[in-house]
């Protein structure tokens, strides 16, 4: 909030006083008013806008505290300093714990006043625009904008929302760019944490690296430690950390963010002291932690400790009824980007090879497969001819043929057990596997037709 639009209001029972006060705010720059009560003041409060007040303490019917008061239930953001003689030193301090932003003792110098005026109205300034910035990220983040309308979506987002304020640690699972990133930060935006949302991922840094960017470091505790650096546990603190990959993460570390979780403080590289944090932790993977503890890989106790609550999200494959809405999404966002592209729609028969492909690399590879094809396309319309081969034959790996005349189980069988094979290398065991049947009996399925020397 500028000078030049803050106003201000001065209110003294020596009308002299209330003047000369807001004659000085004046010259620097506030827009002021002067009463010399606290009746008076309550009406302007009532009637006109006030940035900011202030008040002498004692004054007759309507006090300072009264006028503090009623300020505060109708703007507690409007900053309140009190002006007081020194034998009332005792009340000001009151005033202060009710919510007056500083004291002054008569006599002050109106430079002292101006300066924590000034401060108390940049505070207000940054406080609306954390405010607005989180209403920012909520409208951008918040898990209703996750896309889609598929069960296990649906699913997802009714647990973010359910689970958003809780300070209680996540996991996150899904396989690699199902949007695990995405669960995140809509958790985070949907919580009343007024912290920073910081992400970093535990499989991309070597173990000393990641442990001085997580906890800090101070200066000389290591060689090239030239500075101190508060690490990312502070720069969460009263926000959220996001421990992406967090399978990836050594022995060493594990240990040190049990001890974190339990304790809710943090030593820094070099430090003799912890310091506390309240930081908000979210972990993700792609592995079975359950399974990484059964091999030795990840701790017990830390999985016990994270596990408190658990998303879970569904493959693109297994959502395929959200595809559409997504590429309506991918293609809006593409067309942004690339203001020249001519792409304006995808037909029917592409949309439904892309329903039918099986998607490894889930929403990030349909994500980057569109902005693509947005590039790339000549045409207003994307057709199956347009799609990169690979989907192509992805999809026709998956579909199951009909031609001619109706044919026999036995032969249905004996075909698909055939494309079972060889989508396995020619490995009968594994084809067996996946199909969920013994050997013997895949060895049955083939037989009828069997002459081609498979393996």
């Amino acid at each position: 909030m500028s000078k030049a639009r803050a106003r201000v209001l001065v209110v003294d029972d020596n009308l002299e006083m209330a003047r000369t006060v807001a004659d000085a705010l004046s010259d620097k720059g506030y827009d002021t008013v002067a009463v010399d009560s606290g009746g008076e003041a309550l009406s302007r409060l009532g009637s006109e806008r006030v940035d900011a007040i202030v008040t002498d303490l004692r004054m007759p019917k309507v006090d300072g505290l009264e006028l503090l008061n009623a300020s505060r239930q109708q703007n507690p953001e409007r900053p309140v300093i009190i002006m007081t003689a020194f034998s009332a030193v005792d009340t000001a301090v009151e005033s202060i714990r009710q919510g007056a932003y500083h004291y002054l003792t008569k006599p002050f110098k109106q430079d002292e006043l101006a300066i924590f005026l000034g401060r108390a109205l940049d505070e207000v300034k940054i406080r609306r625009e954390a405010s607005a910035l989180k209403t920012e990220l909520r409208a951008r983040f918040s898990a209703s904008t996750i896309v889609g309308h598929s069960a296990g979506i649906q699913a997802v987002r009714e647990r973010i929302e359910r689970v958003a304020d809780a300070p209680a640690p996540v996991i996150v699972f899904g396989e690699t760019g199902t949007g695990k990133g995405l669960v995140a930060r809509a958790l985070h935006a949907d919580s009343r944490r007024d912290g920073a949302f910081v992400s970093v991922n535990c499989a991309a840094l070597p173990e000393a690296l990641l442990e001085s960017e997580l906890f800090g470091y101070l200066k000389g505790s290591f060689t090239g430690a030239v500075g101190d650096r508060p690490g990312l546990f502070t720069e969460a603190d009263g926000g959220t950390l996001f421990l992406d990959e967090i399978a990836d993460m050594t022995p060493v570390l594990q240990a040190k963010l049990l001890d974190v979780l339990e304790s809710g403080a943090i030593r820094p590289v070099g430090a003799t002291k912890p310091r506390r944090v309240n930081v908000r932790i979210i972990a993700a993977t792609h592995r079975d932690l359950a399974q990484a503890v059964r091999e030795g890989k990840f701790r017990e106790d830390l999985l016990y400790r994270l596990d408190v609550i658990t998303i879970v999200l569904p493959a693109l494959r297994d959502r395929a009824e959200d595809i559409p809405e997504l590429i309506a999404l991918f293609l809006g966002e593409a067309r942004k980007r690339y203001p020249g592209a001519t792409v304006r729609r995808f037909t029917p028969a592409a949309m439904e090879v892309l329903r039918r492909y099986r998607w490894p690399g889930n929403v990030r590879e349909l994500s980057h497969t569109v902005e693509r094809l947005t590039l790339l396309a000549r045409r207003e319309e994307v057709g199956p001819d347009d799609l990169p081969e690979n989907i192509l034959r992805g999809e026709r790996a998956d579909a199951v043929q009909f031609h001619g005349d109706v044919m026999p189980i036995a032969e249905l069988e004996r075909r698909y057990a055939r494309w079972a094979v060889a989508q396995t290398g020619g490995h009968r065991g594994k084809a067996a596997e996946k199909l969920g049947v013994d050997p013997k009996t895949l060895r049955k399925y083939l037989e009828p037709a069997d002459h081609d020397g498979e393996n």
